[in-house]
């Protein structure tokens, strides 16, 4: 079930993203290791696999590095330098194959090849070639444009800045890792934190002269935009980079099943102290460029590429008490408050427990020496206990059956179809009514994804709370600001631009209004997609007056569990009361549609049947490529409805009586010409 309490967790994971993200590629100096940002990006990025209604702009399928300086001048990729998925276990590498199978429509015992690539730990570079000739080089930067640093760049030997070969290309994006080796690192160690940032900011001096004085090495693997290239698969490309005088990796290999790349990577993980440069794992990549593009990207990251990363940092320690913390929609979740500990140079004292039954499946106690793995989170988690040193008398942890902060019920929700009872238990009162449930949906309310108010942050929701000054979220819009001026730490200067900030955001769009009144369920996806469909605020309070919740059935995307939510939000008088007050307030924009150009524009599409030599998943990315769109339902609403094998007659049968086109696999090709 989706947890409301999940997207604050969301959030924070996503401002942790960026702040680490502007240390490692905007200011050279990570904060945290290599483990640790790529898992914190896995976290968030399986978050939103799971629940759909997670999005945001700074997410790492949405970015890629971060912003380029205003040091040196921007420069558009001319093809973006997109991001990789990661893998940390065998099962995630056995998930990625799956995947890619599926979106082929391939069979299970199709053999696959893979091209094995250390993934050296340098900072990425671009470097363009015409006729031969090197004429600029950026940066990765966020991924869609980069610095131009071409001067620094051409620093480097390892880079070749004329290439005579006959068979290199006419226009080509040389892509690779700038690096300095460990032995070259030592000697100049009391300069830089470590080779990465050594490496990173060598390439971003000023001057191209201190530049030069730094050991710097390139290695090359693969290209974004080409004119001209002639190979056919990435292990092809791979010899022709050496044969045009470019420097590879010497690890590289050619491997099928994921057996043998499970093989090849604990091989090279117990090398690593050995190889002269730093590895943070293994980049496996379809290797017949023909599969390459008709797999295509997610989002910022290729569905045939995924990093293998070695492991993540973790440590010892004793759990010392167990806090139970309430979220806006109820959940209670249990955090270890435990003995410090360094864990990859972070000190780390708090480790989530994450619910009641991740509690008693590991049986975790008070007193317990636990090892904890910190993988990115703001709060590190409890990976396993050792028993060995459990004190005798040590007791079982019971979880609170009445919230801490109310006295309601705690209650379990029952999933009717997993038909099992919700791992998270949640305080069973509605509303405002739960102190710490109110003061976290006023924090969620002043969002940056929702109201955004500038200067409204969440201390200050608890210091207005404490001071009684805020208990709704309509009281926001009718402060006494000459109180809250007479407040330590605040003066005109500071009311009037907190002033300023609330009433700024009194116009607002429909879907973050949606979002802003934190209904459980209701992600900023979801809100988009209510939003888009019911247009204005005033459809959206009907629902409730005329009882028209039928009307959300048919919106794909919103299923019975959001459309369950929403009618219990609209059930409870004080959200009525919220809901009316705001409206009195506020500036609700009606919903925009964007206007798209694609050969399937506002056209809906909905499938029944197997499809021939393409899987449904392909299917339906060509559609929303061409500006079509899915449905799961058929109605009156549905434009055409695409017929493969064994369709299901029930849906066909209802097509006819919507009068719906019925087309099969090839027709409906033809429409894209």
């Amino acid at each position: 079930m989706i947890d409301e309490k999940i997207n604050q967790k969301y959030l924070k994971k996503i401002k942790l993203f960026q702040k680490y993200n502007k240390h490692y590629y905007n200011l050279n100096n990570p904060i945290v290791s290599d483990q640790i940002f790529d898992k914190l990006k896995l976290e968030i990025i399986n978050l939103e696999k799971q629940h759909k209604f997670l999005n945001h702009k700074d997410s790492p399928k949405n970015s890629v590095g971060f912003r380029p300086s205003k040091t040196f001048k921007k420069v558009k990729h001319s093809i973006p330098m997109l991001s990789l998925n990661n893998a940390f276990d065998k099962d995630d590498l056995i998930n990625f194959e799956k995947k890619i199978l599926n979106f082929l429509n391939e069979k299970p015992n199709f053999i696959l090849e893979y091209t094995a690539e250390p993934k050296i730990d340098g900072i990425s570079a671009s470097l363009i070639f015409k006729r031969g000739k090197f004429i600029c080089g950026l940066s990765r930067g966020d991924g869609k444009e980069g610095e131009d640093i071409t001067e620094n760049l051409k620093t480097i030997k390892d880079i070749p800045k004329n290439i005579d070969s006959k068979n290199f290309p006419e226009d080509i994006d040389i892509r690779g890792e700038v690096f300095i080796q460990n032995s070259d690192f030592k000697k100049i160690e009391n300069k830089f934190a470590n080779p990465r940032n050594a490496a990173s900011g060598s390439l971003r001096q000023k001057d191209p002269n201190e530049t030069k004085k730094i050991p710097l090495k390139f290695i090359a693997y693969t290209f974004g935009y080409e004119k001209g290239l002639t190979v056919k698969t990435q292990s092809e490309f791979l010899e022709k980079l050496k044969e045009w005088g470019f420097k590879t990796n010497p690890f590289n290999k050619t491997i099928k099943t994921i057996d043998n790349l499970i093989k090849n990577y604990n091989k090279i993980e117990k090398k690593r102290s050995e190889i002269d440069f730093d590895i943070d794992g293994i980049v496996y990549k379809i290797n017949e460029f023909k599969l390459q593009k008709r797999l295509g990207n997610v989002a910022n990251a290729p569905r045939w590429a995924i990093a293998h990363k070695f492991s993540a940092n973790s440590a010892i320690s004793r759990i010392e008490n167990i806090e139970i913390q309430i979220g806006r929609t109820g959940a209670l979740t249990p955090v270890a408050k435990i003995k410090s500990v360094n864990i990859g140079g972070v000190v780390v004292s708090n480790a989530t427990l994450h619910n009641e039954e991740e509690i008693n499946r590991k049986d975790i106690r008070i007193g317990d020496t636990v090892l904890i793995e910190r993988a990115g989170d703001v709060i590190p988690h409890v990976i396993s206990v050792d028993l060995k040193l459990r004190n005798r008398n040590s007791k079982k942890f019971s979880f609170p059956k009445i919230c801490p902060s109310c006295g309601s019920k705690t209650v379990k929700d029952y999933n009717f179809t997993t038909k099992k009872e919700d791992a998270v238990r949640r305080c069973s009162s509605e509303g405002y009514e739960c102190e710490k449930m109110a003061i976290e949906k006023i924090k969620h309310f002043v969002s940056k994804e929702a109201f955004n108010i500038e200067g409204f942050g969440k201390k200050i929701v608890e210091n207005f709370w404490n001071l009684k000054l805020i208990r709704l979220p309509q009281d926001i819009f009718k402060l006494d600001f000459s109180k809250i001026e007479s407040l330590d730490g605040w003066g005109k200067l500071s009311v009037a631009n907190l002033k300023y900030s609330i009433n700024l955001r009194k116009t607002i769009t429909f879907e973050k209004f949606i979002y802003s009144l934190g209904i459980r369920h209701i992600g900023l996806e979801n809100a988009k997609i209510i939003a888009k469909n019911l247009k204005s605020l005033k459809n959206f309070v009907e629902l409730s007056k005329k009882n028209n919740f039928k009307d959300l059935i048919n919106i794909d995307g919103i299923g019975e569990t959001q459309i369950n939510s929403i009618k219990n939000f609209f059930k409870n008088d004080t959200n009525l009361d919220v809901l009316e007050n705001l409206e009195k307030v506020l500036n609700v924009k009606n919903a925009e549609i964007k206007k798209t150009n694609g050969l399937l524009n506002n056209k809906t599409f909905m499938f029944t049947g197997k499809l021939v030599n393409m899987s449904r998943s392909e299917a339906k990315s060509i559609i929303e490529q061409n500006s079509g769109s899915i449905v799961s339902n058929v109605t009156k609403k549905l434009d055409y409805l695409i017929v493969g094998e064994k369709p299901t007659s029930r849906k066909v049968d209802a097509a006819r009586n919507f009068k719906v086109k019925i087309l099969n696999q090839f027709s409906w090709l033809k429409m894209l010409k």
